[in-house]
């Protein structure tokens, strides 16, 4: 069983777990990182690893948890999962060997668990994929938060635009049409557009449909990618806390890999396969390079304009006194207390920012419309 191996491998002597480890750490940089199923959520892996490790750290042993979290589980997706898992245990297959094979999990989460089966310290690595996890989770529900309203509200303000220029601002027409007089200029550019709407609508929906089809089409294309993330991080306030997002889950994998003292360039690898960031993928990519060629971490990341100076100065510190982990761990927490605050301030501030916008337009609309009838009034003398 799995537990008996972790349990034996406590007991070898370092140089032959330094050996193992080294053993299969080479084989690192010929895998490819699969995300994983989306069938089987972050959440439902961080409760997978919390339970395990609560069950593990009580003194039960591996094939039991598995069965007592498989018959506890409501969840047919967990169970089916748990299942398969404790199958392969009982097969004679790891931890790490049983994840793999049910094709849920990513090579980041294997070898992970692989590294706690070698070294013995397979309840802290549990421990560390449930932070990973959470927070990852919490990250995710902050940014809904932050957003999710606004775009509701701009969704709702559009169809209430188009909604107005299709059939309020045609009756309002028919009424000026009477009245013979030359409209004011709002009025008639708010006319005019409407006229767009109504006379070109399928027009309209073709060229939207035509280029969310070569929206879908684009996303495949690394060219596509570099674009995109270049705009994002260009946008106001946006762009900074997009930033920010992703050098925290930079810094969280990148803290619990040095700790667990994997190598440079095989961390480096596994982070760039997981963060599918250009940016960063493409920074790692040229680090990876670098630091074959004899650079340091901080020395190659210091050419992209995605880490700021204060990262990068402690990188270096870091790597003079060989306590990157400790760095990478700091950065993690100071990038996510970033996050947290600016998602705070968004939900302050794009909130009545888009009820602004919705009223600026509204506003416009029955401005145009009503300036006409002001001016007939005034031309009677009343």
């Amino acid at each position: 069983m799995a537990s008996i191996k972790i349990k034996q491998l406590k007991n070898q002597q370092p140089s032959k777990r330094e050996s193992n480890l080294n053993g299969f750490l080479r084989t690192i940089m010929t895998k490819d990182i699969s995300l994983g199923s989306k069938e089987f959520s972050d959440k439902k892996k961080a409760n997978f690893y919390n339970d395990l490790n609560i069950l593990l750290s009580s003194g039960i042993d591996l094939h039991s948890a598995l069965i007592l979290m498989s018959e506890e589980t409501t969840n047919k997706d967990e169970k089916k999962v748990y299942d398969e898992i404790r199958k392969h245990v009982i097969n004679g297959l790891s931890l790490s060997e049983a994840t793999e094979r049910t094709k849920k999990f990513s090579t980041y989460e294997y070898y992970s668990l692989r590294i706690g089966e070698e070294t013995g310290s397979i309840n802290d690595i549990l421990k560390d994929l449930v932070s990973f996890y959470a927070k990852r989770i919490e990250q995710k529900r902050k940014m809904k938060s932050a957003f999710s309203y606004p775009l509701f509200v701009l969704f709702i303000a559009i169809i209430a635009v188009i909604f107005m220029m299709i059939f309020v601002v045609p009756m309002f027409q028919d009424v000026f049409a009477r009245f013979g007089n030359e409209l004011p200029y709002l009025t008639q550019v708010v006319i005019n557009i409407s006229d767009t709407l109504i006379h070109n609508s399928w027009a309209i929906l073709s060229i939207v449909g035509g280029v969310v089809i070569l929206f879908l089409l684009a996303k495949r294309h690394k060219q596509f990618d570099r674009l995109k993330s270049g705009f994002l991080l260009r946008i106001p306030f946006w762009g900074e806390l997009v930033r920010k997002m992703y050098l925290s889950r930079f810094a969280l994998a990148m803290s619990l890999l040095t700790s667990a003292h994997i190598p440079m360039l095989q961390a480096l690898e596994l982070v760039r396969k997981m963060i599918t960031f250009y940016p960063i993928q493409s920074s790692l990519a040229k680090a990876e390079q670098d630091i074959t060629k004899g650079k340091s971490l901080h020395e190659s990341l210091s050419q992209f304009k995605i880490y700021d100076k204060r990262m990068l100065s402690l990188l270096k510190v870091g790597e003079e006194v060989n306590q990157l982990d400790i760095v990478f761990n700091r950065l993690k927490k100071q990038y996510m207390e970033d996050v947290d605050y600016q998602t705070s301030m968004a939900n302050g501030i794009i909130e009545p920012l888009m009820i602004i916008v919705v009223g600026v337009f509204v506003g416009i609309i029955l401005v145009s419309m009503y300036l006409p009838i002001f001016k007939l009034s005034t031309s009677f003398g009343y």
